[in-house]
């Protein structure tokens, strides 16, 4: 079977992959499962509860391993070592960045897990981080500046990603680590900004209180965001940080303008209600150049 160069990266030519998932059934998870699975892939995923994989459509398309992977003692099927690769996209305790269970119980039920993983005999990685782990700095963030996570979640990401760096001097396995910036779309947290300025349009109430809407963010559909990581996968030339991003900056204010004009809304903006997050910086988007060049076919 023949393979095919694309800008530096390459990957095997219709080819399909054996895939590990974690987080088939949140945000981002959903939508990857259905891109992987329109492109032939094979996937099996690892869950708390089965029955809540079996409630989506794609849920018999699927193999299931049901298993809590932040559970101290786990054995783990002889099956593990088949798949091509792990995507890894579970993350609990999204709720709240500040809280200390990032560092004190996520981050090391996860090592424990990616651990076992390496030791089954994965040898292809992807992981997503965040782009909180840049810190507060302004501007363009490009995967090759300096980092400066400040809050738990993003500490935790950062000291992950570090720790598997690490682990590649002791074991032969390949990481691509994605640095996710902002989404939106089907099946977005309910406390997300969109999810309930929709929730209070849907209500009819006449008017939805929010920030002042001038910080610059960096926004894809999570549909795009799915697509992306699966191609970043399918390049597996593509290692280490990616920048999963648009590189194009827009407004809060002016996102959720065009989220209230698609939905022909006449519900007015209460602006600078509530004060700006204080634990990201005012404006900066993703540098997408890598990306780019790893999904580019």
């Amino acid at each position: 079977m023949g393979r095919k160069v694309c800008h530096g990266y390459s990957a095997i030519e219709g080819s399909t992959m054996k895939i590990l998932l974690t987080g088939a059934t949140g945000f981002i998870g959903k939508h990857f499962v259905v891109q992987a699975l329109r492109q032939g892939h094979e996937i099996t995923v690892i869950t708390r509860d089965k029955s809540i994989v079996l409630e989506n459509d794609w849920g018999n398309q699927v193999a299931i391993i049901e298993a809590d992977i932040e559970r101290a003692e786990i054995t783990w099927p002889d099956s593990i070592a088949k798949h091509d690769a792990l995507v890894h996209l579970a993350w609990s305790g999204l709720s709240n960045y500040q809280d200390s269970v990032h560092l004190e119980r996520v981050l090391p039920a996860h090592k424990r897990f990616l651990l076992n993983m390496i030791e089954t005999g994965i040898k292809h990685i992807l992981i997503t981080g965040t782009c909180l782990e840049y810190g507060k700095q302004e501007g363009q963030l490009e995967e090759s500046m300096p980092i400066f996570p400040d809050n738990p979640y993003a500490q935790a990401k950062n000291q992950l990603r570090q720790w598997l760096e690490s682990m590649q001097k002791q074991f032969s396995f390949s990481l691509q680590w994605c640095r996710l910036f902002y989404m939106y779309g089907s099946g977005q947290n309910p406390k997300s900004l969109l999810s309930q300025l929709e929730r209070a349009i849907e209500n009819g109430e006449p008017v939805f209180n929010m920030s002042g809407g001038q910080q610059l963010r960096d926004y894809l559909p999570v549909e795009t965001v799915a697509q992306y990581l699966l191609k970043v996968l399918e390049q597996k030339d593509c290692n280490g940080i990616v920048n999963i991003c648009s590189g194009e900056p827009i407004t809060v204010l002016t996102l959720v303008k065009q989220f209230i004009n698609a939905r022909q809304s006449e519900i007015e903006l209460n602006l600078g209600y509530y004060p700006y997050p204080d634990y990201e910086a005012m404006a900066f988007w993703g540098d997408p150049d890598k990306l780019k060049q790893c999904t580019r076919s």
